[in-house]
């Protein structure tokens, strides 16, 4: 590991809280985590039949009694964590 990039996580570990491997550790974690995501999206987009979607979307039919949006859900007000408020 380069020295600079070195002091770089060792600074921000210590701010943290945390060693330098705790700091490493949680941070290939981390990576993994949003590899294997993105992973399981790819899959799941390249199983998707955009014409069915099309169909589906464009037939006026209105969702199924299982398939709605409760009521509560659509009132709900919604804090993303940039701290804008957003009400759905």
């Amino acid at each position: 590991m380069p020295a600079s990039l070195k002091r770089a996580v060792e600074e921000i570990a210590r701010e943290d809280g945390t060693t330098l491997n705790q700091f490493i550790v949680s941070a290939v974690a981390e990576k993994l985590a949003v590899l294997k995501t993105a992973d399981y999206f790819a899959k799941r987009a390249a199983r998707a039949d955009f014409a069915v979607f099309d169909r589906l979307m464009r037939s006026g039919e209105a969702p199924r009694p299982d398939d709605e949006i409760p009521k509560t859900s659509q009132e709900k007000v919604l804090k993303p964590a940039w701290g804008v408020v957003a009400v759905s």
